[in-house]
């Protein structure tokens, strides 16, 4: 029975390559799909055999977390240091996109209310 151990929708490429380099080196065999031409289906990386399918699970499932974990570390990181991107940050180093941005959004507010208020005359 073959076993899906990934799937590869909105998976970075560094750690679908990680992933790959892990079944590797534990000798676990997979293959995998390519993404599908009309968006349907991402891909995904598979594993034919059911002997080592929980076991290629557990490997994965424990790079995850530490995968997890280094991202929050590096994301506190950056929000200590002052790196991470704020709506403020962003209106004081583009105040013209976000207010092109505010504008659009109320003009298309006011396009879906428009139909509400020439019908509830």
């Amino acid at each position: 029975m073959r076993t899906l151990l990934l799937n590869l929708r909105d998976v970075p490429d560094d750690e679908a390559d990680e992933v790959r380099a892990l079944l590797d080196e534990h000798g676990i065999a997979f293959y995998e799909t390519p993404p599908n031409r009309w968006g349907i289906s991402a891909g995904g990386i598979w594993n034919a055999d059911p002997e080592s399918a929980q076991r290629a699970r557990d490997l994965i499932a424990a790079y995850q977390q530490r995968r997890g974990a280094t991202a929050r570390a590096a994301y506190a990181a950056a929000r200590r240091e002052g790196r991470v991107q704020t709506l403020w940050s962003t209106l004081r180093e583009q105040p013209l996109r976000v207010l092109v941005i505010a504008l659009t959004i109320a003009l298309m507010l006011g396009l879906v209310w428009l139909p509400v208020y020439l019908l509830g005359r």
